[in-house]
């Protein structure tokens, strides 16, 4: 008999507050004929920058940009082409300079791959990290949804 799985079950579409969607290319396909890993970063990189850039969500500080330091991906299934997919963001945390997310690619009700992934708010001129001005980042807090897994 094989051991219990760790493995946290699949999160579900309502997980999610933000959505994107994006088009599978036949360029994104592998010798296998599915969509290559890689190019599960792009396809959450577009949920993730739906969110950063959204005005309404407020994240938005002058003269800063985000950079991407840390992404966790667990592949759950194939995804083939044609098709089209959707991206589920939310926010699972935010730190001094940092806000990390629980992502997720659909295809239709099928959750093919989930992730955790870290940004950090960088400031434009000395590219160091630079928190959030206080006003931001209650803003934020405030604002957050539970993430997937979260209490």
């Amino acid at each position: 008999m094989p051991p219990p799985s760790s493995r946290p079950p699949a999160p579900h579409r309502q997980d999610f507050p933000h959505w994107a969607s994006d088009t599978i290319r036949y360029g994104d396909l592998d010798r296998q004929n599915h969509v290559n890993n890689a190019v599960f970063s792009t396809y959450l990189e577009t949920g993730r920058v739906m969110v950063l850039r959204d005005p309404g969500c407020g994240l938005l500080v002058p003269d800063t940009e985000f950079s991407l330091v840390r992404a966790v991906i667990d592949f759950r299934g194939e995804l083939r082409w044609p098709g089209t997919i959707d991206i589920g963001t939310a926010i699972a945390r935010i730190g001094t300079s940092s806000l990390t997310f629980a992502q997720a690619v659909f295809q239709g009700e099928t959750c093919a791959a989930n992730a955790e992934t870290t940004v950090v708010l960088v400031d434009a001129e000395t590219r160091r990290p630079r928190p959030f001005p206080a006003d931001v980042a209650e803003r934020i807090r405030a604002s957050m949804p539970r993430a997937p897994g979260r209490a």
